[in-house]
């Protein structure tokens, strides 16, 4: 008995300049979002609404294009950035992008973004990712206390009484093996390198890749492919001090 192969690649999205989402727009997020535990006394995560954040977003991304050097979406143009906004994160529910809001200053200023990718509730576990916090607001209590109260939010059971969390035993990061900062900051927090994930992203033409030249023939060819450092930080090592250590630098005042 023979076989057939009737798979068709479904056709592109396509959407218009300028879009926003559905209004009111519809995080379409897999897990429950418990708010309290997403902020901090100077710190609080929200989700990223492009009407409200996309603007200010793109203008900080013009400004400081090194931001997404290590970006593996293209995402150069306010246009680009809503399409992949929408695309890769609110269409998938497995994603969601958060604003990063710094209560500390008048009126909460938007201060980056970051954000929670590949949830999978029968595994528990997430990828952090899209990490971004705008040059102002660098080496401050900014990003420690971003990352802090995600992982909180992740790492957490259900039942915490005051800050209930999504009970996963896996939060993973990933980082171009040329990017230091980011390394640096993720085992700041307490993740542990686990190795490097070799060939794991085909990128956009003109990204910063593995350096590797490309085979004679290859499909993507001249897209360059990027190999990722793989660290973790999964529920023991919350319940073994992670948990402490995240709390002592969300709660550090320099």
């Amino acid at each position: 008995m023979g076989y057939i192969n009737s798979y068709k690649a479904p056709d592109a999205p396509t959407l218009l300049p300028g879009y926003y989402g559905p209004d009111p727009y519809d995080i379409n997020w897999t897990m429950p979002l418990h708010e309290a535990t997403l902020e901090s006394d100077r710190v609080k995560l929200t989700p990223f609404i492009p009407s409200l954040h996309a603007r200010e977003y793109a203008e900080q991304a013009a400004t400081h294009p090194e931001l997404h050097r290590y970006i593996s979406l293209d995402v150069s143009s306010l246009d680009n950035f809503l399409t992949k906004v929408e695309l890769f994160v609110r269409r998938q529910p497995t994603n969601i992008l958060l604003a990063i809001i710094d209560k500390a200053r008048g009126g909460g200023a938007l201060a980056g973004v970051i954000g929670l990718f590949f949830m999978s509730p029968e595994s528990l576990s997430v990828e952090v990712g899209w990490v971004l916090v705008f040059p102002a607001f660098q080496r401050t209590y900014v990003t420690t206390n971003a990352i802090g109260i995600l992982l909180r939010y992740c790492l957490e059971l259900p039942s915490a009484p005051q800050q209930p969390g999504l009970g996963l035993r896996r939060v993973q990061w990933t980082a171009h093996t040329a990017n230091w900062a980011s390394q640096a900051a993720a085992q700041r927090m307490g993740f542990k390198e686990e190795g490097v994930l070799r060939w794991i992203w085909v990128l956009p033409k003109g990204k910063e890749g593995n350096g590797i030249a490309l085979r004679d023939g290859d499909p993507e060819s001249p897209r360059p492919g990027r190999h990722s450092v793989m660290l973790s930080l999964c529920a023991d090592d919350w319940e073994s001090g992670g948990r402490v250590h995240v709390q002592r630098l969300i709660d550090r005042r320099q």
